[in-house]
């Protein structure tokens, strides 16, 4: 469970939870900076999606486990293996390996996405404020994203975007206010 407040470490192993939250957030901003316009899908992107959108958020999900935190280990375990396939969805048929996937499997992937973001959403609502506006943004993004790509209208996919921006810096916020709220032993930025 992320704490709403400062905690004591008492098992010796660090909370993951601000490395998640900030790898999340911050690959999500980035790539839906692209989705709303503002630059081409590029490398930085797929480096992100990767690096700190992929690998970190599943050390971050793999320490908590360490922790006993079930719904830790899933979300960010789970979404650091989104970003990873994402970037397979994308760099995979460059190379000649597979098709690319249909505008209606995509809608698929993304629906199931938004499925799964929708189920862990109700468990957010036995933590705090902060993640149940980074779940449920994160469901109404995979809505417009799978929208988009089931109707072809593009003008979803800039709105995606910037409803993308929102979610992933909500994320971010959650991060540092853990990291923020356990440096100084008390509530810096509010949790809810």
């Amino acid at each position: 469970m992320i704490p709403t407040t400062p905690v004591t470490v008492k098992d010796g192993i660090a909370n993951p939870a601000p490395l998640g939250l900030c790898a999340f957030g911050m690959t999500t901003v980035l790539l839906n900076l692209h989705n709303a316009g503002f630059y081409e899908l590029n490398s930085m992107i797929l480096a992100m999606g990767i690096f700190y959108g992929g690998l970190a958020q599943v050390i971050a999900g793999i320490i908590e486990a360490k922790k006993n935190n079930t719904f830790g280990l899933t979300a960010f375990t789970s979404y650091g293996f989104f970003w990873l396939s994402l970037v397979g969805l994308i760099v995979i048929p460059k190379f000649g390996w597979a098709a690319k996937p249909s505008e209606s499997a995509m809608c698929a992937y993304l629906l199931m996405w938004g499925l799964f973001t929708l189920c862990l959403f109700f468990g957010t609502l036995k933590l705090n404020r902060a993640l149940q506006v980074v779940f449920g943004t994160l469901v109404i993004l995979f809505i417009l994203l799978a929208a988009e790509h089931g109707t072809g209208n593009e003008s979803i996919g800039k709105l995606a975007g910037y409803e993308g921006i929102f979610c992933g810096l909500s994320a971010i916020y959650a991060g540092i206010a853990n990291v923020l709220n356990e440096v100084y032993g008390k509530t810096v930025w509010p949790l809810g």
